[in-house]
């Protein structure tokens, strides 16, 4: 059976596995980031890989690389990412590592691994979005990941469901749904009360009438995006993953309240919306995916 190394780049770990076709991962490691201007970042995701060859006992010539970013039109390394990991955009991982090497966007990443091995495999079209600290996403079309011009498809976070809020995100865009719930901005949208969502859950939790509101009103708003994405692109389903969904019911019971409002039902047929199998390992694994794809493609 094949195998290939997944190496996901984040902001905190290089993370490392070993995956065959099936998306069983047979070794796993990690390293710090140290996103350094020196460059040690680099570094350390050689250690990565080395360390997963040096422990293997067969050569492994195929690699999947998750970074954040907008990857070139051929998937070899990130072509665009101002600000952050210096030395990241148009480096050559091909030839650093000294194997075929594909590199992907970390939320494009991220639908990968749910399409490959996890709640999406053996659907068509579908949507996932990631719940974290931002909000990430990836489109599902006729089974294969879209990446659109400047492989920029996909970045549901930025989009606006509130013209008026002179809140931007990062891509410029005012009112966006990564601001409506992502963790970046819990501080300002609870006037400094909640540091973090987990906070504001325990809050709720605890029947705050305060957490109460900001959290539902999250939620409504979540409700309202997804349904504008259900019309747009017509998914078998929906994924929704990252750290805020290990509230799952606090969730995801509020949420089909809302979707029973908003979502446009043909036939009374909703749009189902799960919870990503993958969590920490999601970019890692997805990225290997990824490298599976890429060269059965190019093989057919």
């Amino acid at each position: 059976m094949k195998i290939a190394i997944g190496i996901d780049l984040g902001g905190t770990n290089v993370k490392g596995v070993i995956v065959n076709e099936t998306g069983e991962i047979l070794m796993q490691h990690y390293v710090p980031t140290h996103d350094d201007p020196e460059g040690k970042w680099r570094e350390n995701v050689l250690e990565t890989v080395n360390y997963l060859r040096n422990h293997w006992p067969e050569p492994i010539d195929l690699i999947g690389l998750s970074a954040p970013g907008l990857a070139n039109e051929a998937n070899t390394c990130i072509a665009y990412l101002p600000n952050r990991l210096p030395g990241l955009e148009h480096f050559d991982w091909s030839i650093y590592f000294g194997a075929k090497t594909y590199v992907i966007n970390d939320a494009h990443s991220a639908l990968m691994a749910e399409a490959k091995f996890g709640a999406l495999k053996g659907i068509k079209n579908g949507i996932l979005l990631t719940l974290g600290t931002g909000v990430g996403g990836g489109i599902l079309i006729n089974g294969e990941l879209y990446q659109g011009q400047n492989q920029m498809a996909g970045h549901l976070g930025h989009v606006s469901i509130n013209v008026s809020d002179d809140e931007r995100s990062i891509l410029g865009t005012p009112g966006s749904i990564e601001y409506a719930i992502g963790n970046c901005s819990i501080e300002r949208r609870s006037m400094g009360r909640f540091s973090s969502t987990k906070a504001l859950l325990d809050a709720y939790q605890a029947g705050d009438s305060f957490a109460s509101w900001l959290w539902l009103d999250s939620l409504r708003k979540l409700a309202i995006f997804l349904s504008s994405m259900i019309v747009s692109f017509s998914p078998e389903m929906v994924v929704l993953s990252g750290g805020i969904t290990l509230a799952k019911q606090n969730l995801f019971g509020p949420l089909k309240t809302f979707m029973d409002l908003y979502e446009f039902r043909p036939n009374g047929q909703a749009v189902p919306i799960n919870q990503g199998k993958f969590e920490d390992l999601s970019g890692a694994l997805g990225a290997a995916g990824f490298a599976f794809s890429k060269v059965k493609k190019e093989k057919n």
